[in-house]
C-alpha cells in the first residue's frame, strides 16, 4: 500500500520557545485510519495543523501526496489543501451562515454548480442527523449540532485524507459513537484517516484503525512505528 504522508526527523517550534514537535518521523498508508492519542497539550494539535498545511515545521522533511510538502509554492496550497478534509476542535463554522451553506461552502469554493450542490449537501445533513435544521445558524445550534456541521462540511468533498481534532469532545456517547461510524465508512470509501483524541474508549470501535502516541512532543516509539490500540493483536 502506497503511503499518502511521511515524516522525517520533522520539529515544531512557536516562536523562540522550545520545539513543540521534536524529531517526528513516520509514514500514513493510503487508504488507513489512525489514531493520534496523547495527553492534553502533548503536541496532537500542532501534528494535525502539519498535517492539513496550516503549519510549516522548523525542520526535517514531510511529503504529502507523494510531493515535498515543506518546499511547496504558495500558489499550490489552495489545491492541495482542497484533497483535505479538516474537523476543528473550535468548528470554525461561518456564524451568518445557515447550517446547509456552510455545508455547501467547499462545493462553492471549488465551483460546483449551483444545481449540483443541492443532492450532495442534503445527503450530508441526513448523515449527521440533522436534516431538520438545515437553516438553523450556528449560534443558535448546540456545541454538538455544530461539530456534526463541521464534520459534514469536512466531507462533503469526499477528501482523500481526513484529519479531526477531538472530534467527539462535544457529543454524547451514543453520538460519538454514531460519529466514528460514519469515518470508519468514509474510511472504507478509500479516505486516508486520521482522529485525534484523548479518549481511549473510542479506539476499540474502529477494529482496524492505528494508533500513534505522542507524549511531550514525541511519539512514544521513537521509530516512528505504528501501534495498534490496546486488546488488538500486532
Amino acid at each position: 500500500m502506497a503511503n499518502i504522508v511521511q515524516f522525517e526527523n520533522v520539529g515544531l517550534r512557536y516562536g523562540t520557545g522550545p520545539e513543540t514537535l521534536s524529531d517526528v518521523s513516520f509514514t500514513l498508508a493510503t487508504g488507513a485510519f489512525y489514531f493520534v492519542t496523547g495527553a492534553s497539550g502533548a503536541g496532537k494539535t500542532s501534528l494535525l495543523k502539519l498535517l492539513y498545511l496550516a503549519q510549516r515545521p522548523t525542520r526535517g522533511t514531510i511529503r504529502l501526496f507523494g510531493e515535498d510538502a515543506v518546499m511547496l509554492p504558495r500558489s499550490r496550497l489552495p489545491g492541495f489543501r482542497r484533497r483535505i478534509g479538516v474537523v476543528f476542535q473550535d468548528f470554525r463554522l461561518i456564524p451568518h451562515l445557515t447550517a446547509w451553506d456552510n455545508i455547501a461552502l467547499p462545493l462553492r469554493l471549488s465551483g460546483v454548480p449551483e444545481g449540483d450542490i443541492e443532492a450532495p449537501v442534503r445527503e450530508m445533513l441526513a448523515w449527521v442527523g440533522l436534516s431538520e435544521r438545515a437553516h438553523a445558524r450556528p449560534p443558535t445550534l448546540s456545541g454538538g449540532e455544530q461539530q456534526r456541521i463541521a464534520i459534514a462540511r469536512a466531507v462533503i468533498g469526499r477528501p482523500e485524507m481526513l484529519v479531526a481534532d477531538e472530534p467527539t469532545g462535544n457529543v454524547d456517547p451514543e453520538m460519538a459513537a454514531r460519529l466514528l461510524h460514519l469515518f470508519d465508512s468514509l474510511n472504507r470509501l478509500g479516505t486516508t484517516v486520521v482522529v485525534a483524541t484523548h479518549d481511549f474508549h473510542l479506539l476499540s470501535r474502529i477494529p482496524n484503525a492505528h494508533m500513534m502516541r505522542i507524549e511531550h512532543g514525541q511519539l512514544l516509539d521513537p521509530t516512528g512505528s505504528l501501534r495498534h490500540p490496546p486488546g488488538r493483536p500486532t
